[in-house]
């Protein structure tokens, strides 16, 4: 397998006008980073396709496992990179967002090197089947695989969708399978078991226990946050069971990690609750809005105060 375009040419310039055309600043940065690493590997391949191609006779007799890395971001030409890239700028745009950028960098390094896994187990089985040893031979790369993968997520995530396949209008539900059988038959050169392989692993993801195992793995991580989980504030007040807070421990603690209309919310319920607690009291001038404590007593305070309770009594 050998390039059959380098340097730069017609599919990635009209890449980098449709990447321009969307702008850096609304591009999410693992996205943007996927993009850019993807393309750099394009003009300057770490080494020749056919060393980087990822193959059961490669991979598993021969022991070259570094090609479950390499193989995903290197591109046969221009145009097979501009249709992924294209497709990967969508779908992470709306995915990243949906996952938060550090979770979905996480999904992207697992599937890259899962759906290498299992197109080799496909291709085994292909081999077992048919007794056709030819299949150990089949030598693939680019990003085609872990793209239906992620189309499986964004299906998942935005369900009830229809999707547009060769003018047909098709359900989100069923798009990946549709699209499956169109590129194989449109373009019998792509290989049928990476696309399927993509699928599969995303249907693990979603239906089966790939996203448990991740979050397991994760766990331990402070920086990766599960998708959808709901924020815990008891991590920077110290929750007590009396529910007594602790003074925060610095300046971004004193926030809680809270957005600007929480911190609104809170303020006024703040607000509200020293009006009350205020009634009677000494009066220390006005009071700044939020988060406020009273301030420390001074000895002329304290003593005109012992001087009151002796006039009591």
């Amino acid at each position: 397998m050998e390039r059959r375009q380098r340097g730069v040419s017609a599919g990635l310039l009209l890449l980098l006008y449709q990447i321009s055309q969307v702008g850096l600043q609304n591009i999410p940065s693992v996205t943007l980073g996927v993009l850019v690493l993807n393309i750099f590997l394009f003009l300057n391949p770490l080494r020749p396709l056919s060393e980087v191609c990822l193959s059961v006779n490669e991979a598993v007799h021969r022991k070259n496992w570094q090609r479950l890395l390499l193989a995903p971001f290197h591109h046969a030409d221009d145009w097979h990179l501009y249709y992924n890239m294209i497709s990967m700028l969508w779908k992470g745009i709306m995915l990243e967002r949906k996952l938060k950028s550090m979770w979905f960098a996480y999904v992207i390094a697992v599937f890259s090197v899962l759906i290498g896994i299992v197109y080799m187990v496909l291709e085994l089985l292909l081999v077992v089947i048919l007794d056709d040893p030819s299949y150990e031979m089949n030598c693939g790369v680019g990003f085609s695989g872990v793209l239906f993968a992620l189309k499986v997520l964004n299906n998942h995530y935005n369900p009830g969708r229809v999707s547009s396949v060769l003018g047909l209008p098709i359900s989100s539900k069923y798009a990946c399978w549709v699209e499956l059988l169109a590129i194989h038959f449109i373009s019998p050169g792509t290989s049928f078991a990476g696309h399927l392989s993509g699928i599969l692993v995303g249907l693990m993801y979603t239906m089966g226990p790939l996203k448990k195992i991740m979050q397991a793995c994760a766990a331990g991580i402070s920086f990766f946050t599960e998708p959808d989980r709901p924020r815990d504030y008891s991590e920077y007040y110290g929750y007590y069971p009396d529910f007594q807070y602790r003074t925060p421990r610095n300046y971004f603690d004193y926030t809680g990690g809270l957005t600007e209309e929480e911190q609104l919310e809170r303020a006024v319920l703040n607000s509200l609750n020293e009006r009350d607690s205020g009634r009677g009291a000494h009066n220390y001038g006005q009071r700044p809005y939020g988060f406020w404590f009273p301030p420390e007593n001074s000895e002329e305070d304290m003593r005109r105060r012992r001087l009151r309770r002796f006039d009591r009594r």
